[in-house]
């Protein structure tokens, strides 16, 4: 039998979704999930977004764009202008959801051995990406004792070589619902300037900060033009996970110029979903402002069932829609299998992220899980409920 890649071998398992196939069976053996490890909103996609595609009147679904469409990236530039960040429309790519993003600013930006300091915890699939363009992630922990805050500037500094290309951030932060502060960013912006490093920060989850809390953007820093790389996507501000539009944005023309041939190769972003999100982009503010209230509550509501629970530590998350938890066991990738598989009360379980893929690190947030609270308030009481129950009979 021919043999697969060693970069198809070491490539990881993404640990939001690996665990499917057990909910799947326990699905089929009838038991109801409390889905808590994806983030996938059940908040209503915005109408004007799902009728600028019903009511189209398209006869040939041609190509877009490689960069998408000009329409959609003007509008663009306003979107971001009412957020402070001042962009041309020709700074942006756009990409079939963030994830493409990542990819081509990866391949824009580095070669095979190169490295990328990354604060972990971080988004799981930095890993897989990492893996993928054949570049070395190098963490700098940051730990649920302070809070998830970024570590001190001289661990960045320490850990810079000559293969070093790149920082890369998520602001706010999944998994942890770390928000940076604009004294954070001047200050990763400070060592990218005096390394001569990209420092690429994930927004993705730009609208969602809470308790007052507003967003500072990588692309709002002066001096920063060259260095600073954008990534950017509807799916989480407009609930539009399935759209897989993004992009990136960045003032550096050689970036933008490179990453263009990367998009040329996959030729365009889905038509529809370009319709969709130009659409999506007329979204009132009052739209914005339920949404937020809505998580404040779940966010309160998760973070107030949990503290209950004995054993259990957890941070109050300042912005996205998720927190990390680490619980009273050894390993969370059994504990979370095992809820699937043995574990239910009144025909109802649990299904949750374990942390340690979200970690580069071996052996680290083995019994850490992550939490998306996307489900409404009664569900995650239920949820919490659930998992107090499991921690009291399960054996490591």
């Amino acid at each position: 039998m021919p043999a697969i890649s060693k970069k198809g071998h070491d490539m990881p398992s993404s640990p939001i979704r690996k665990l499917v196939p057990y909910a799947e069976q326990a699905t089929k053996n009838g038991k109801s999930i409390y889905y808590l490890n994806i983030g996938q909103p059940d908040i209503k996609t915005p109408e004007i977004a799902l009728n600028a595609v019903k009511e189209n009147d398209i006869e040939i679904l041609s190509y877009s764009r490689s960069e998408g469409s000009e329409t959609y990236r003007k509008k663009l530039t306003k979107y971001y202008s009412n957020n402070n960040i001042r962009v041309d429309y020709d700074d942006i790519i756009v990409t079939t959801g963030g994830s493409e993003a990542l990819l081509f600013t990866f391949g824009s930006v580095m070669d095979d051995g190169d490295e990328i300091i990354i604060p972990e915890p971080f988004y799981a699939n930095y890993n897989g990406f990492s893996q993928a363009s054949g570049i070395k992630v190098v963490p700098v922990i940051s730990k649920i004792e302070d809070n998830f805050k970024l570590p001190p500037i001289d661990e960045f500094e320490k850990l810079i070589t000559s293969k070093t290309k790149a920082i890369l951030i998520c602001n706010p932060g999944n998994p942890t619902g770390y928000l940076y502060s604009k004294e954070e960013i001047q200050k990763l912006a400070a060592i990218a300037i005096k390394h001569d490093l990209f420092l690429i920060a994930d927004e993705v989850y730009r609208e969602f900060t809470y308790d007052g809390n507003t967003h500072y953007s990588v692309m709002q820093e002066n001096g920063l033009e060259d260095h600073a790389i954008m990534i950017d996507s509807v799916s989480k501000r407009y609930s539009m996970c399935g759209a897989r539009i993004g992009c990136l944005v960045s003032k550096n023309k050689n970036v933008i110029q490179t990453a263009l041939k990367f998009a040329q190769a996959r030729l365009s972003p889905p038509t529809y979903a370009l319709i969709a999100s130009e659409a999506a982009l007329s979204t009132p503010q009052s739209y914005f402002n339920d949404v937020i209230e809505e998580y404040v509550a779940r966010r309160n509501t998760l973070i107030s069932e949990l503290k209950k629970i004995e054993g259990i530590k957890v941070v109050k998350p300042k912005g996205a829609f998720y927190c990390i938890a680490e619980l009273p066991i050894k390993n969370s990738d059994k504990f979370a299998q095992w809820l699937l598989e043995e574990f239910s009360i009144d025909n109802e379980t649990i299904m949750v992220a374990p942390a340690g893929g979200f970690y580069s690190t071996p052996g680290i947030g083995l019994n850490q899980i992550r939490i998306a609270y996307v489900l409404k308030k009664e569900s995650l009481i239920r949820a919490v409920y659930i998992l107090k129950e499991a921690l009291k009979v399960y054996k490591d």
